[in-house]
């Protein structure tokens, strides 16, 4: 079997996705390749979606938010003959041409612009023999999803299956798979061990921070909040990812406090994961899926709205996620709930189903 995973760079957890998918296909010896699916588009409209995605991201979440909310009130935004499906499905030939050059008989798109542009190419060419899918990165039925015509959509958990259906999607289509993260996040280190290994010591209870790659939404005011408040025992680790600017704010403004540490990109989540003891970030599909594999509680930080404020709604109603409105609200759910209940959380796998199924 020849597969070909379709992504986006909107974000890196589109990106992570796919990996993690690829990782279970290049494990059974099949061949698994990702592409960037804007790029059948052009180059320059992969650039400029991604570059300003990212922008609005960091300083402008409302105008996210409000694209989304549009998206879904009009229902038909995205639909065959609309000037965005045209745009979308303009790269439709080339990516007709990219898939049967390659041999590919399977084809998943880990974002709903690839799985709409996939939908043309069929319309197009119906001689076209692939198996295709579109797997969700949120736990939600994103907007425009049931425009793709696909043979299957593999959602995070069965409990969303009557929003699907209730979206368009046909129910003999749907498969509660669980979201795919990548294989390092099942493996389960021990925790004294974990912090050992970070220089920490195993009684300390260990905050981490971090908010997607780009390290978006109030970092620097919720560090600054919780730097005052930590006891004797407690350490917060903040991962400032690709953003130089934040790196450099709280690497001045914390440098003498030995409770706190300021990273800029780390590639090895993971390990920084088992040595948590409550983990702060944005509810990213991937980012919270990661932290449950781990059986790690969160509290998070709705910093964009959008399709995140539905991931926020279902940890919370898990009972694995607490939140707040601004920074002190935040900082008291990290301090006065989550550091109290983290040391006799529930192992969260067994609350919801987020285990990836790899038959």
């Amino acid at each position: 079997m020849r597969t070909l995973i379709l992504s986006c760079n909107t974000g890196a957890g589109h990106n992570s996705c796919a990996k993690a998918i690829q990782e279970v296909y290049q494990s059974r010896g099949d061949m698994c390749d990702i592409y960037d699916a804007l790029l059948f588009i052009s180059k320059r409209a992969s650039k400029f979606i991604s570059n300003w995605h990212t922008r609005i991201y960091l300083h402008a979440p409302k105008i996210f938010s409000s694209g989304y909310e549009k998206a879904e009130e009009k229902d038909d935004l995205f639909r065959e003959g609309t000037p965005v499906y045209k745009y979308i499905t303009s790269g439709a030939d080339r990516m007709y041409d990219y898939i049967v050059s390659g041999g590919y008989d399977n084809v998943i798109c880990t974002h709903v612009f690839p799985a709409l542009a996939l939908t043309e190419v069929r319309r197009r060419h119906p001689d076209l023999r692939v198996t295709t899918s579109h797997v969700s990165t949120d736990y939600t039925c994103s907007p425009c999803t049931a425009d793709s015509k696909l043979d299957w959509y593999f959602m995070p958990s069965a409990l969303l299956k009557d929003e699907f259906v209730q979206c368009g999607i046909p129910e003999d289509k749907l498969v509660a798979s669980g979201m795919p993260v990548r294989k390092e996040f099942y493996v389960q280190d021990d925790k004294a061990a974990a912090k050992k290994a970070l220089g920490m010591e195993p009684f300390q209870t260990h905050l981490l921070m971090m908010c997607g790659s780009m390290g978006c939404g109030p970092m620097y005011g919720l560090t600054v909040r919780l730097s005052g408040e930590l006891r004797e025992n407690e350490l917060l680790t903040v991962v400032c990812g690709t953003n130089k600017q934040l790196y450099r704010r709280l690497q001045a403004k914390c440098s003498g406090n030995p409770r706190v540490r300021i990273l800029s990109y780390v590639k090895d989540v993971a390990a920084l994961l088992d040595s948590a003891d409550l983990y702060l970030t944005k509810p990213g599909g991937i980012s919270t899926t990661e932290a449950a594999v781990k059986g790690l509680p969160l509290v998070l930080m709705n910093t964009v709205g959008g399709c995140e404020s539905y991931n926020l709604q279902f940890f919370q109603r898990a009972g694995a996620a607490w939140s707040g409105e601004s920074v002190e609200q935040l900082a008291d759910a990290a301090v006065c709930l989550g550091i109290t209940n983290a040391k006799n959380a529930v192992d969260l796998k067994t609350v919801y189903d987020t285990t990836y199924h790899t038959d």
